[in-house]
């Protein structure tokens, strides 16, 4: 009988070992798994190019998945058979692919912002003023540590975003002494959790061997923690992790439909609304892009297409016929 780890496990371990998030971690092993299932339970060994291509091409011609879905499958497989397997893919170029819809990225009036943001009180409320007034992505909001918000510069410094990379953005004033204050309750918190023989939290790229004690340490706690700890499941560890983010999803739709917005807008589109209107207040485009840390100036671009939708530069011949 073979001692080799499960093929799911060795998927587990390397993704560990490469400091892959939690949440790639799951979505690869679950596309894998689907991918497994999809060809009858073969083992991925006893299968590749044709069968990949079937797999794919089912997910955008039968299961009609989005082009961002059918990509994460791909690269799902492609982590699998290069890195597991050691096998690289042949050519896939006659796969399905889902279509890619181009769209326009919902935005706010700076009205409506508002008419959201004051349906919110205590730590969501900051956390609808970070992601509008400093253009963060949710994740980013939630993975904030205390060492992160810089009051003295105030800026705040958004560490191995998307891309792996980190940026420094703007703190906006407004929340400065709301933030203090918050601050201060989940320093009460924190010391609370060492009292009781906890106080510990998650560090990334193995910090917490470098570095002893670390993950106890003020600086490191998470700005937004969870009002209970829980078990890492990594680790096997109690600890106090950040809050889920189903919690401010609900409260910003909730948000949305209070201030009797009818625009389909989410926690995204803050971050939309950010770009859109440092754009109208005429600050430049590598600025913004820089702020919200895109790679590529030409994703930045997308926003002025939306200051340009519906034609605002051109007078309406149904007002020049009554003038």
């Amino acid at each position: 009988m073979s001692n080799s780890p499960k093929l799911l496990d060795q998927v587990r371990s390397l993704i560990r070992l490469k400091h892959y998030s939690i949440r790639t971690e799951e979505t690869y092993v679950s596309w894998i798994k689907r991918y497994i299932y999809f060809h009858n339970k073969r083992h991925p060994k006893d299968m590749g190019e044709k069968e990949i291509k079937q797999f794919l091409t089912d997910l955008a011609v039968n299961r009609n998945v989005a082009a961002a879905t059918q990509n994460q499958a791909f690269n799902a497989l492609l982590f699998l058979y290069r890195n597991i397997l050691n096998k690289e893919f042949g050519d896939l170029g006659d796969v399905v692919r889902a279509k890619k819809p181009r769209k326009l990225p919902v935005v706010f009036s700076k009205d409506e912002v508002r008419k959201i943001i004051n349906q919110l009180e205590g730590y969501k409320w900051l956390m609808a003023q970070l992601m509008y007034g400093a253009g963060l992505r949710l994740t980013e909001c939630l993975r904030l540590r205390i060492k992160d918000i810089d009051f003295s510069y105030q800026q705040v410094t958004v560490r191995d975003g998307k891309g792996g990379k980190d940026r420094i953005t703007v703190l906006p004033d407004i929340i400065v002494e709301n933030l203090k204050r918050h601050l201060e309750k989940v320093k009460e918190i924190h010391d609370m959790d060492l009292k009781a023989g906890f106080g510990s939290v998650y560090l990334p790229y193995a910090l917490e061997r470098k570095y002893k004690h670390a993950d106890r340490s003020w600086a490191w706690q998470y700005v937004f923690p969870a009002t209970r700890r829980s078990i890492d499941p990594r680790s096997k560890i109690e600890r106090r992790h950040h809050i889920h983010e189903s919690v401010i999803q609900k409260a910003i739709k909730m948000a949305i439909r209070n201030a009797g917005i009818t625009k389909t807008g989410n926690c995204h589109t803050l971050r939309h609304s950010f770009a859109t209107h440092l754009l109208e207040a005429g600050y430049d485009i590598r600025t913004i892009q820089e702020l919200l840390g895109h790679k590529d100036v030409s994703t930045t671009m997308i926003y002025t297409h939306v200051l340009n939708r519906g034609g605002r530069a051109v007078k309406s011949p149904g007002d020049m016929l009554w003038n």
